[in-house]
């Protein structure tokens, strides 16, 4: 077993653990085994970028063997630059839900700690698959984990909001694995990946594959229309649920774009690319609008990520490096800024059980520390020159301008919009004088939440300010998939 072995599996086994230890009379030795499992799968994650090759678009650490012979499955693995940060972000993530859900979830705290380690697992491996069908087995897995989650420790409305959830995407993925299947008979019996990308596929049979993709991922991302399940989610969610849905499992179907949909069918994604682009514009314009009017905050920030994820798609299809490496650019980022976001509306909920911004107001007076980070995080979100969220909408949008200007003025406008309802909530819901007594009687944050946010400040600002690192892994990877597009495109 390799080292990317070890991050998917690690943590599944600790959640395993977890979830056989049973009554919450152990709640702090489950605690304790989830922390450490967390962080050994991160520390897996570490010697994975120390032998990362720079400068080559060529799969690494590579596992295969035959999983099921009858149907020549493959448990068949491995990263390049496009994957590669999505795996440690991951690991990351779930370190940070794991000690945010330190005090707060009381009740079957092993079943929570597991599921969301057994959910970190399942999305590394998604992230990880190089055969067709192991993606699948993954991607659908990762609903089971997040259902529970949501169903189990949920808001009032949790079992409509976790039936939503596992239907809206279960109903995509089925059309995905029509897909599957029928590639599997063009390609002689072959799941792998890079036996699809070199198929002679017709113009129909790619176009109705293209949407057939789409309805997985669009769902997934969630694209404009197809994301009304997410704010009903998102309000139910715990703090954590949101935080790992936001963080990671929107980026499921972003990346599915890029595993499947461009290199398989790169003629339809050039003759749909006016439909992804439209669609992308909606969600950033018109969705960034509609969280303007938003009166919880979760909601807010759900929309908030519709829209910036809206930047990711968009990137992908102007066909162009800035574009495409801006896109996987914004997935980490958003992926850390919307799970600092929810987090921080996470310790508002825990001392005040609101969510609603008109029963706050004047927070900076009784929580100065907490308050600083909220203001940091809240920047991020709207694209603040030095944060995480600036730099990947600023290449999408350059590499926008590029294809067509008025694209790029469109995008552009999302930079208003995003700071527009981030600064608005921060306006009611922080400044100002205390706005009750509920806000007149709150305590600072306390060493553990201080840790949390200050762990998620550091690397909003680190990859603010110095993205190279980050975009030094994927720029091979990038140019191989764009001149793979190019060159099916022109024959």
């Amino acid at each position: 077993m390799g080292l990317l072995s070890l991050a998917i599996w690690m943590p599944i086994a600790f959640g395993v653990v977890l979830l056989a230890l049973g009554r919450d009379e152990h709640a702090t030795a489950v605690r304790w085994i989830a922390l450490l499992g967390a962080l050994v799968s991160l520390a897996v994650t570490v010697p994975l970028y120390a032998s990362f090759e720079l400068g080559t678009a060529a799969m690494q650490f590579v596992e295969k063997s035959l999983w099921i012979e009858r149907f020549n499955v493959h448990y068949h693995i491995g990263l390049d630059g496009i994957s590669f940060w999505l795996v440690p972000l991951t690991a990351f993530i779930t370190v940070v839900v794991v000690i945010a859900g330190w005090e707060v979830i009381t009740e079957r705290v092993n079943q929570y700690m597991g599921a969301f380690l057994i959910l970190s697992g399942l999305m590394i491996g998604v992230f990880s698959a190089l055969d067709a069908m192991l993606f699948y087995v993954f991607f659908e897995a990762t609903l089971i984990p997040m259902y529970l989650i949501i169903g189990i420790w949920g808001g009032p409305n949790k079992i409509y909001a976790a039936f939503k959830f596992f239907l809206y995407t279960l109903l995509g993925s089925l059309l995905m694995l029509v897909a599957l299947i029928y590639l599997y008979t063009q390609s002689g019996g072959s799941f792998d990946l890079a036996t699809w990308y070199q198929l002679p596929l017709g113009s129909t049979a790619q176009t109705l594959l293209f949407f057939a993709f789409f309805a997985a991922f669009a769902v997934k991302v969630p694209m404009w229309p197809v994301h009304t399940w997410l704010p009903d989610v998102h309000v139910e969610a715990p703090t954590g649920g949101s935080a790992v849905l936001a963080a990671i499992m929107l980026k499921l179907g972003a990346y599915g774009f890029l595993r499947f949909s461009l290199p398989i069918l790169p003629d339809a994604s050039h003759q749909w690319a006016w439909l992804m682009i439209t669609l992308s514009l909606v969600a950033v314009v018109y969705v960034g609008l509609v969280a303007m009017v938003q009166q919880d905050m979760k909601k807010l920030v759900a929309y908030s990520s519709v829209a910036h994820m809206g930047f990711v798609t968009l990137g992908f299809f102007v066909f162009s490096d800035l574009g495409v490496s801006g896109g996987i650019v914004q997935m980490i980022a958003h992926g850390f800024v919307s799970a600092a976001m929810f987090l921080a509306i996470g310790v508002l909920y825990d001392r005040v059980h609101s969510r609603n911004i008109a029963d706050y107001g004047g927070v900076i007076n009784t929580m100065p520390k907490f308050s600083a980070f909220a203001l940091l995080f809240v920047m991020a979100n709207a694209g603040l020159p030095g944060t995480a969220g600036f730099v990947g909408e600023w290449m999408v949008i350059l590499a926008a301008v590029k294809a067509n200007f008025w694209i790029g003025a469109a995008a552009a406008s999302a930079l208003i919009f995003g700071a527009a309802y981030s600064l608005w909530m921060f306006k009611r819901v922080y400044l100002g004088p205390a706005g009750n007594q509920h806000v007149k009687a709150l305590s600072d944050i306390n060493a553990r939440e201080f840790f949390v946010m200050a762990v998620l400040g550091i690397a909003v600002l680190y990859m603010g300010v110095y993205p190279k690192p980050f975009t030094d892994v994927m720029d091979a990877s990038v140019a191989e998939l764009l001149r793979h597009v190019a060159i099916s495109k022109l024959n």
